[in-house]
C-alpha cells in the first residue's frame, strides 16, 4: 500500500491528496448549486427563496455527514499509519454500520418536523409549502447521502482521494441532467429538482459502497468482529467534535437564518444566492482542512510527528494563494454572478442584498481557511477540547450579533458577524496549537 503521506515531502503530500478532495466537494457543491440555478431561471423568486429557506437546514445534515466521516477517518488513518490492518478494518465497518443507523433515524425525524421546524425558522407564509416540499424529498435521500460521505471519509483515510472524486463527478453531471430535464423539461418544479437529487445520490452511494467492499479486500487481515463498541466509543471523541466544527458554520447560518427570513422573500432570495457562493467556497477550504487531518494522523501513527508543523505551514500557504484569487475574482465579478441566480422578474432589493453581501465577505475567506487547516491539525492529533470550544465560540458571535443587532441595525450586520467568528475560532485554535507544539505534540487517544 502506498504510505505517501508519511513520505513524500510534506507539501507535495499534501497537494496531491487535496486536491481530489477540494475539486470532489466542488462538485458535491453542485448539487444544491444547480437546483438553485435552475429553479431561479424557470420557476422563479419564490421557488428560489423556497430552496433557500431550507439550503442551510438540509446543509446541517451534509455536515453532519461529512463531519461524522472525518472523526472515524483519523481513527482509521492512525491504525493504516500504524500498519494495524485488523484494527483499520474492524473501525472501518463499525462506522459504516453506525452512521448508517444515524443517518436513517435523522431520516425519520426530518419527515416527522419538516413543517414545524420551517415554521420555527420564521420561513415566509408564502413560500412555506414548497420549502417543505423540497425538504420532506431531501430527506427521503439523507441515508443515500451520509452513505457515499461516509465512504469518501474512508477511502480518504487511507490516501485515497481520487476514487470518491470519479463518483461524485459522475453524480454531478447525473444531477445536472436531471434537474433540466425534470425542472425544464417536465416541468416539475421545485420538487423536480429534489429528486433529481435524489436520484443522483443514490446511484452514486449504492456503487461507490459495492467498490469500497471490493477495494477493502486488498488488505490481508482477517476480521472476525464486524462492529465493535470500544471502536466506537473512541470514533465518537474524535466524530463528535469532529461534526460540532463542520457544523459550526451551517448552525450559525441555520440561527441566523430566521433573522433573514423576517426581512422578506426578496432580500431572502438575494441572500440565498450570495450564501450559495459562499458555501461553495468554503467546502473546498474545509476539504483542505480535512486532508490535514488524514495528514496529521497517518504521521502520528507512523511516529513522524515532526512533519506535523511542516504540513501546517504549508496548508497556511496554499490557503492564502487560494484565497488571494478568490477575493480579486469576487470583487471584479460580484455583479454577474449574482445576476446568474436571478431572472428578469427579480426584484431590485434581491439584487443589492446578493451584491452587498458578496463584495463584502470576499475580503475574508482566508479567516476561515486558516481556521480549517489549523483545525484539522488539532483534530488529527486527537485533541478535540478546545478545538471545540473554539467552534463553539465562533457560533456563538455569529448568532448572538445578528440576533441582537439585525433587527435594529439592519440586513448588514449578518454580513459583519461572519468574519469576526472566524477570527476568534482561529487565534483560539492558534494559540492551543502552540501550546501543544512546545509539549511535543502530546497526543489524546
Amino acid at each position: 500500500m502506498d504510505h505517501y503521506l508519511t513520505r513524500d515531502k510534506p507539501y507535495k503530500a499534501i497537494i496531491k491528496f487535496s486536491i481530489p478532495m477540494i475539486i470532489a466537494s466542488l462538485f458535491q457543491q453542485v448539487y444544491t448549486l444547480v437546483d438553485s440555478l435552475i429553479v431561479g431561471k424557470y420557476v422563479g423568486e419564490s421557488a428560489l427563496a423556497s430552496i433557500g429557506a431550507s439550503f442551510s437546514l438540509t446543509t446541517i445534515f451534509i455536515c453532519i455527514a461529512i463531519g461524522g466521516g472525518v472523526g472515524a477517518s483519523v481513527l482509521i488513518a492512525r491504525y493504516y499509519g500504524a500498519r494495524n490492518y485488523i484494527k483499520m478494518k474492524t473501525a472501518t465497518y463499525t462506522s459504516i454500520i453506525s452512521f448508517l443507523i444515524v443517518a436513517i433515524a435523522l431520516s425519520v425525524f426530518g419527515l416527522i418536523f419538516s413543517k414545524d421546524i420551517m415554521i420555527l425558522l420564521h420561513t415566509p407564509d408564502k413560500i412555506l409549502d414548497l420549502s417543505v416540499l423540497y425538504l420532506d424529498i431531501y430527506f427521503y435521500g439523507l441515508p443515500f447521502l451520509f452513505m457515499y460521505n461516509i465512504i469518501s471519509a474512508l477511502y480518504n483515510s487511507l490516501g485515497e482521494s481520487r476514487i470518491p472524486l470519479y463518483f461524485l463527478i459522475f453524480s454531478s453531471i447525473l444531477n445536472v441532467i436531471l434537474d433540466i430535464y425534470m425542472v425544464r423539461d417536465l416541468k416539475m418544479g421545485i420538487e423536480g429538482a429534489a429528486y433529481a437529487t435524489l436520484l443522483a445520490q443514490g446511484v452514486s452511494a449504492f456503487f461507490s459502497f459495492i467498490l469500497f467492499l471490493k477495494y477493502m479486500g486488498k488488505f490481508d487481515a482477517k476480521v472476525d468482529n464486524f462492529f465493535d463498541i470500544h471502536e466506537l466509543r473512541l470514533m465518537s471523541r474524535l466524530a463528535i467534535p469532529s461534526i460540532i466544527q463542520q457544523s459550526t458554520i451551517t448552525i450559525g447560518q441555520v440561527l441566523v437564518q430566521s433573522v433573514v427570513n423576517s426581512f422578506g422573500t426578496e432580500i431572502l432570495a438575494g441572500f440565498t444566492s450570495a450564501f450559495r457562493v459562499e458555501s461553495l467556497i468554503i467546502v473546498p477550504l474545509t476539504s483542505l482542512g480535512n486532508a490535514v487531518s488524514s495528514y496529521t494522523s497517518q504521521n502520528v501513527g507512523s511516529g513522524k510527528k515532526m512533519r506535523i508543523s511542516e504540513g501546517l505551514r504549508s496548508s497556511l500557504i496554499i490557503v492564502g494563494f487560494i484565497c488571494f484569487f478568490i477575493c480579486i475574482y469576487l470583487s471584479i465579478y460580484y455583479k454577474s454572478i449574482i445576476g446568474a441566480f436571478m431572472n428578469k422578474s427579480s426584484s431590485k432589493l434581491a439584487y443589492e442584498t446578493g451584491y452587498s453581501y458578496l463584495s463584502f465577505i470576499a475580503f475574508f475567506f482566508v479567516l476561515v481557511g486558516s481556521k480549517q487547516v489549523v483545525d484539522g491539525v488539532l483534530r488529527g492529533l486527537g485533541d478535540v477540547r478546545i478545538f471545540t470550544m473554539s467552534n463553539i465560540v465562533n457560533l456563538s458571535i455569529r448568532v448572538s450579533l445578528s440576533m441582537i443587532f439585525a433587527p435594529i441595525i439592519g440586513i448588514s450586520m449578518v454580513w459583519y458577524s461572519v468574519p469576526l467568528g472566524w477570527l476568534a475560532n482561529l487565534v483560539i485554535s492558534s494559540i492551543y496549537y502552540f501550546y501543544l507544539k512546545k509539549r511535543n505534540f502530546t497526543l489524546k487517544f
